[in-house]
């Protein structure tokens, strides 16, 4: 089944109020609404993400991060697998210090992981560093608009203006290596507003079990 793609218009969407709550507010109530989700809401969620795949080009050698879930993070790696099938090669990120840019190293499905220094799988320090051209994103909440909470450390905002920024000119006018940035999440975590500052980077795309969310049109406009 192939879902809608919503494209979402920044002057219908922004209506947030001095009285907003705070992202801290806003990231409780999300992870509440996502730990009450069952087991089996959870896999047919990461299911349904891998049936329908990404709504954009995948290529051969292409290069996909993805992450290790934790807590009740929609599990990324059903998706990553079907990639892998259709010829993409995987990474995963590894943390080298809070508040920096994550490093993403070559991971395929056979690969063991070892825990990192934040408690997460990571691949093996010897792996192949590796610049993704798509890059999965775990979330806390998100809104329309392509802006996510996180859980406060900013690896992925880091690491997003850091990539970006460090890809040659003449690349990014080409389209050769744009590092597409895709927030993977459960309907649930839906939100009107996320109060983004202005460090703050936001997706390319949201995707849900339910939704497709093209957040492009309004990152191009800001």
């Amino acid at each position: 089944m192939i879902l809608p793609i919503f494209i979402i218009d920044r002057e219908s969407s922004m209506s947030a109020s001095a009285a907003s709550p705070s992202k801290a507010e806003l990231r409780a109530a999300a992870l509440s609404a996502r730990d009450k989700l069952s087991d089996e809401q959870r896999m047919a969620a990461a299911l349904a993400l891998a049936k329908r795949g990404l709504p954009v080009d995948i290529k051969p050698g292409d290069i996909v991060s993805g992450y290790s879930p934790i807590r009740s993070e929609i599990d990324p790696a059903p998706l990553m697998h079907s990639l892998a099938a259709r010829g993409a090669r995987l990474a995963l990120p590894a943390v080298l210090a809070r508040g920096k840019s994550l490093v993403f190293r070559a991971w395929s499905p056979n690969d063991r992981l070892m825990l990192g220094p934040l408690g997460i799988l990571e691949p093996s320090p010897a792996a192949s560093e590796l610049i993704p051209d798509i890059m999965l994103v775990p979330l806390a909440a998100f809104d329309r608009l392509g802006h996510r909470i996180g859980y406060g450390a900013g690896h992925y905002d880091h690491t997003l203006a850091h990539l970006r920024s460090e890809v040659p000119a003449h690349f990014r006018k080409a389209g050769i290596k744009p590092i597409i940035a895709i927030g993977l999440g459960f309907a649930a975590q839906e939100i009107a507003a996320v109060p983004a500052l202005s460090h703050d980077v936001a997706l390319d795309y949201v995707l849900t079990e339910k939704n497709v969310f093209d957040c492009r049109t309004v990152i191009r406009k800001s």
